[in-house]
């Protein structure tokens, strides 16, 4: 029985960490770039857009393909950045355990 008690007891603990992880990735804003800085998107830890800056000199309208990739890069990036900032929050919650690969949990 202590065992059980013991063991209720840490997945309460773990709980309110990921709680905490997942409002802290709420609140968290990170940059990605692409072309040298002239494309800027800012991303929350979630991976919901928050911001999108294009410097004008990119404004060709003979070269959209052009801003168009690097729209998507700067995403890209961003979005990379995101998800290590997800995947260090829940190597602090969980205590360093490796997860198996594919596992997603709430974030």
């Amino acid at each position: 029985m202590k065992n059980l008690a013991g063991l209720m007891k840490q997945a309460s603990q773990m709980q309110a960490k990921m709680e905490a992880a997942q409002s802290n990735l709420a609140s968290l804003v990170v940059d990605g770039s692409a072309g040298a800085g002239l494309v800027t998107v800012k991303l929350t830890g979630k991976g919901e857009m928050r911001d999108l800056k294009i410097d004008p000199q990119l404004a060709d309208p003979t070269d959209i393909e052009t801003l168009q990739d690097l729209i998507v890069a700067a995403y890209t990036d961003a979005k990379a950045k995101a998800e290590a900032a997800s995947s260090e929050a829940m190597r602090d919650v969980t205590g360093g355990l490796d997860l198996p690969a594919g596992l997603k949990l709430p974030f």
